[in-house]
């Protein structure tokens, strides 16, 4: 049976920072759902439709090997504010399993309160947001942290996806804390 990942949505989503890692994992073999409110379609910052095939509400963390949530900052703001999205988040980092947020996702993860204390990096617009809850901001492409992923911006996808393909398939080695 093939692994599955989740991507969590909103309308005005970066699309590239959807897009290739959903062909990346595609094509790395996983199964990769999309999450979002009541499976409704959702439309990229560009204009790239994403159909839900899993509404946000029903998300359950014993279904997934990750998430990967994508930044554009008007989508993850009001993710962040959805507390199903917040409770699975929780649930996926409690159970060791890939959380990988780029560009403004990582508001997801301080909004869902588990990035105090984490070595990470994100779009510089919310590196003091980042700061302020207590993560451990470094100015790199990717930053891993046991078994959360962060990445910047657009321009660092390859390494971002490289990264997660290379977590997910080593089953989660997750007691390295590395920066690209």
């Amino acid at each position: 049976m093939k692994k599955k990942i989740v991507m969590i949505l909103e309308t005005d989503f970066r699309d590239e920072e959807a897009i290739y890692p959903f062909i990346r994992l595609q094509e790395a073999g996983f199964i990769v759902d999309i999450a979002t409110d009541n499976k409704k379609q959702v439309f990229g910052k560009f204009g790239f439709p994403f159909k839900g095939t899993v509404s946000i509400k029903n998300l359950n963390a014993r279904s997934y090997e990750g998430v990967v949530i994508p930044g554009g900052n008007e989508g993850p703001d009001k993710l962040r504010i959805n507390k199903d999205v917040k409770k699975f988040i929780k649930k996926m980092h409690a159970s060791g399993k890939l959380v990988a947020a780029i560009c403004h996702g990582p508001w997801i993860l301080i909004s869902a309160g588990i990035i105090r204390g984490i070595n990470s990096t994100c779009y510089k617009a919310i590196v003091d947001d980042l700061k302020n809850a207590g993560g451990i901001y470094h100015d790199e492409p990717v930053v891993m942290d046991n078994n959360i992923i962060t990445s910047r911006h657009p321009r660092d996808l390859a390494i971002f996806m490289k990264k997660i393909i290379d977590f997910l398939k080593l089953n989660g080695n997750r007691h390295n804390i590395t920066k690209e």
